[in-house]
């Protein structure tokens, strides 16, 4: 998902963000002879994600910072884990530091709470999706993140399905209006989704034969009765109130999916820092 191209260009434009400029406090402090030496630990329990933009960040700055990494994307990561050494010149190591930690903090907090929800629904055959609800030019490492987490991934961007909300379906006039419409326009190999507020639109969706049905909000009632009718006409998606506290009673229905925003608008960063750093 992430190329390392793609990598490089976002990390510049980090990097260009925040060292403006020039780094007034490090550049008229360091020599070009001061070289530091360091660690970079965790503080807390998780998943680890975002080593290889961790390690681009330096990259980009000076070929000579060297980073050995004791962890991979994807592994459990505990209290007061070395995940790698550090070490380089001091102006580029203290240059780049806060960049890279925000990228791997941010990557690995979502793996993390993307793990959560998948581990609470680990007996059912469902997956936890991620959603639109992402940061502005930040949704390649995010949906990265809840990959590495264990999570399955919803559309991209807009042009990845066609997906009818409600506004959708006012503008179209109803749900069979919109779909016959897609389906005359659209590429066929294009999935066509359709948010449903009540059982009445359940059933015009599967009438119509939409690909995907999403069940919105709904009651755990009404989610059983929407399951009941649908019979395997077409996929389900639940969304919604979705909490790790009930994923797994939702869960137990029998969808096929159940989409969060929490995953990457409210998970909290993994507590990882950079650590003992000393004059070599």
């Amino acid at each position: 998902m992430l190329s390392k191209f793609y990598i490089e260009d976002h990390v510049k434009m980090a990097l260009e963000e925040d060292i403006g400029f020039g780094d007034i406090t490090t550049e008229n402090l360091a020599g070009d002879n001061d070289f530091l030496s360091g660690e970079l630990n965790t503080r807390s329990e998780g998943v680890l994600c975002g080593c290889e933009v961790f390690k681009t960040v330096f990259k980009v700055l000076s070929d000579d910072i060297k980073i050995k990494f004791y962890f991979k994307d994807g592994d459990k990561i505990k209290k007061g884990d070395k995940i790698a050494d550090i070490s380089g010149p001091a102006k580029y190591l203290l240059m780049g530091e806060r960049v890279s930690l925000n990228y791997i903090q941010r990557m690995s907090g979502i793996a993390t709470e993307t793990r959560k929800y998948q581990d609470a629904i680990e007996p059912y055959a469902a997956k936890i999706v991620d959603t639109r609800k992402t940061t502005p030019n930040f949704r390649a490492f995010e949906k990265y993140s809840v990959k590495i987490g264990g999570g399955a991934l919803h559309r991209f961007n807009l042009s990845d399905c066609a997906m009818i909300k409600d506004n959708h379906i006012r503008l179209a006039g109803s749900i069979t209006n919109a779909v016959t419409k897609l389906k005359e326009s659209i590429s066929h190999a294009h999935k066509i989704e359709v948010e449903c507020d009540t059982l009445e639109q359940v059933k015009e969706a599967v009438d119509v034969k939409a690909d995907i049905i999403m069940l919105d909000n709904m009651s755990t009632e009404e989610m059983a009765e929407a399951i009941r009718i649908i019979d395997g006409r077409a996929e389900t998606e639940c969304s919604g109130n979705v909490t790790k506290e009930n994923i797994a009673r939702l869960t137990s229905l029998g969808v096929d999916y159940i989409s969060s925003g929490a995953l990457t608008h409210s998970a909290p960063i993994l507590d990882i820092s950079l650590k003992n750093l000393h004059v070599v």
